[in-house]
């Protein structure tokens, strides 16, 4: 996990306490709505591997408020890679502890009909559930898109000890392209939410993060 530790801290963070069920989609990609969804509510948690990459395990976060539909999340992960605890450092939404990164007020709205993140340069919706193949997401003031590639018609992506049906959204991160990350691939369900978070780097290598929360819809 090079580049956007941050961001991928970020969207580790944010993107993971939602679940939602299938909505008919619309043609407003900007933003959304719908009812509030269980795992963007307090005292929700929200977990990854123990197995290390690029210096970074044990990923945990927790919803702490939520107010007027939008959540707020802090976590905390496991860095022992010192480029990135170097480069983590700048953000001020982040403390640094010995090996211990904690990331705190990261907001996001999370309803049954998708997720947004609200805090950062990437705020911008990451999945809407109704979405169909080539809808897209526009990227803060970015001028780029998430993009939607594929929806599963079968019970094709491996969870845990059961196959699920999912939803896959690209990203295409130009603003982090200097710091190495060439995609970031996100996967989700509408049971369980966000369920991975892939990152692509410049040499073509991948982090693969599977995201699991202490709720569902």
């Amino acid at each position: 996990m090079k580049p956007n530790i941050i961001i991928a801290f970020m969207l580790l963070c944010m993107t993971f306490f939602c679940a939602c069920e299938l909505f008919e989609d619309d043609d407003d990609n900007t933003s959304i709505s719908g009812e509030q969804s269980e795992m963007g509510k307090v005292g929700t948690t929200v977990e990854s591997t123990s197995v290390e990459y690029f210096g970074v395990k044990d990923f945990h976060a927790e919803v702490t408020t939520l107010s007027d539909g939008v959540s707020s999340l802090s976590g905390s992960a496991v860095v022992t890679n010192t480029f990135l605890k170097n480069l983590m450092s700048n953000f001020p939404e982040v403390t640094i502890k010995g090996d211990t990164v904690i990331a705190t007020g990261i907001k996001g709205k999370n309803t049954k009909e998708g997720i947004e993140l609200i805090s950062g340069p990437t705020h911008g919706i990451i999945v809407k559930y109704g979405s169909s193949v080539g809808d897209e997401y526009p990227i803060g003031s970015t001028g780029t898109s998430r993009k939607v590639v594929s929806k599963s018609s079968t019970d094709d992506y491996p969870y845990g000890f059961m196959y699920i049906k999912v939803i896959q959204v690209e990203e295409i991160p130009s603003a982090l392209k200097s710091a190495g990350i060439s995609k970031i691939t996100y996967w989700a369900n509408h049971r369980f939410g966000l369920v991975g978070v892939d990152f692509t780097f410049d040499d073509q290598t991948t982090a693969d993060f599977p995201i699991y929360t202490s709720a569902e819809n």
